[in-house]
């Protein structure tokens, strides 16, 4: 894992389309700005986890 130190409005590229910037730092909350080509998808952890366990149970129902 790279652990990196930004400050407000300070950026971090990933790859060639990448862009996530510190938009605001409010106590223990930083809140990001995320730019990201249309093909690739953006979510919170816990939103991609319940995606891909929805996706694993219409698998599972359709193979019974």
């Amino acid at each position: 894992m790279l652990v990196l130190s930004r400050k407000r409005d300070q950026q971090v590229i990933i790859g060639d389309g990448i862009v996530i910037t510190v938009v605001e730092i409010r106590g223990d909350k930083v809140r990001l700005g995320i730019e990201a080509p249309a093909e690739v998808s953006v979510h919170r952890k816990e939103v991609y986890e319940a995606i891909k366990s929805t996706e694993r149970d219409q698998r599972s129902s359709l193979q019974d």
